[in-house]
């Protein structure tokens, strides 16, 4: 290599990471909303394909049409749903208030005669050296900041994965050039991979499969158990159904976990009330709901890719850590790539 060549591609490599480094530095104050947008149009790119043929290959009128139906579709449930969720907390909070003002540390002794609860009680009392007066002040204080956090965030839900209007706003913008351009300039990105046309298009595939495997498999299972669970919540009559119903589902994507740390401590609760036939149902009913998966997620992910277990639980935690709510399905989808691209490397290795 001459010492032209080699300043030449010194050069060249220095000069590519100072553009990828202010290219960074730019887009990372828009990166919720250039995040939700790729993520929508990517979910909506068979339909605009689709509607664009019905429209005489007009690209630019499915994007628009395409567009406007998700602004409504988002604004409105996201809306309603954000003021139930966040009118249903208030009325929680109220009611632990009340609750914890209406039932002293003497009146809480009465527990030490209920099965397991009792017993439970009085282990963590001689464990710790923590009287029920302390316990009850901690579990009112938990209480409370957890449902003053649920609150403020239901207040802003309808924006607050994004962060704010003007972040709606322009993630509704970006939505449309994602969605009219988003195949050309995605075949532009995929044409700089050092590979044959047959290789990159298997790989692509293969990619494109997990990504839907992984919205489809992992979001919508847990949609629906977050809103079996809140219909449960409903049946049996337990307060806000809607918040339980929302935390059933971010507990769903997380493997592991799931929907009973939800409705396995409402059954207790039944229990200690001595509401046994709600208690009974709430069981069996929440114990379907988990096992709902078993069988939904097998229809949604069928001929697609599966995503294993731990990729999703780490994937979310860390996801959500480093991006936000986008990060909900963001983390396990850029491990799920990772490891897609691994085992397509390998597997091209062997078969060479």
């Amino acid at each position: 290599m001459t010492d032209e060549t080699f300043y030449a591609r010194t050069f060249a490599l220095v000069a590519l990471a100072l553009l990828a480094w202010l290219v960074y530095l730019i887009l990372l104050p828009f990166f919720a909303p250039i995040a939700w947008a790729l993520f929508i149009a990517f979910l909506l790119h068979p339909t605009h394909r689709w509607l664009a043929r019905r429209l005489g290959n007009r690209p630019g009128g499915s994007a628009s049409l395409l567009t406007v139906a998700t602004f409504v579709m988002l604004i409105g449930p996201l809306t309603g749903l954000g003021a139930a969720f966040a009118a249903q907390v208030a009325e929680l909070l109220r009611q632990a208030q009340n609750y914890a003002a209406d039932h002293r540390p003497t009146d809480l002794s009465q527990l030490a005669t209920v099965p397991i609860i009792g017993p439970a009680i009085a282990w963590l009392q001689e464990a710790t050296g923590f009287s029920l007066a302390q316990l009850q002040a901690y579990a009112v204080q938990g209480a409370r900041a957890i449902l003053g956090s649920l609150a403020a965030l239901g207040k802003s839900a309808f924006v607050g994965a994004l962060g704010t209007v003007i972040g709606f706003l322009m993630m509704m913008f970006i939505l449309f050039f994602a969605i009219r351009d988003g195949q050309a300039m995605f075949a532009d990105l995929r044409a700089l991979v050092p590979m044959s046309r047959g290789e990159r298009g298997r790989l692509f595939d293969h990619l494109a499969s997990v990504m839907r495997a992984m919205v489809y498999g992992t979001g919508v299972t847990a949609i629906v158990q977050g809103i079996l669970v809140g219909i449960g919540f409903a049946v049996v009559g337990l307060p806000s159904p809607i918040v339980f119903g929302v935390l059933a589902a971010l507990a769903a994507l997380v493997p592991l976990i799931g929907t009973p740390v939800v409705w396995v401590p409402a059954v207790i609760v039944l229990a200690v009330q001595g509401r046994y036939g709600a208690a009974i149902f709430l069981a069996i009913w929440g114990g379907a709901t988990s096992t709902v998966d078993n069988f939904l997620r097998p229809i949604l992910v069928s001929g697609r890719a599966q995503v294993g277990a731990l990729t999703v639980f780490i994937g979310v935690l860390g996801g959500v850590s480093a991006f936000g709510a986008i990060g909900i399905f963001l983390g396990p989808l850029v491990l799920a790539l990772v490891i897609a691209v691994v085992r397509f490397v390998l597997e091209q290795r062997r078969t060479a």
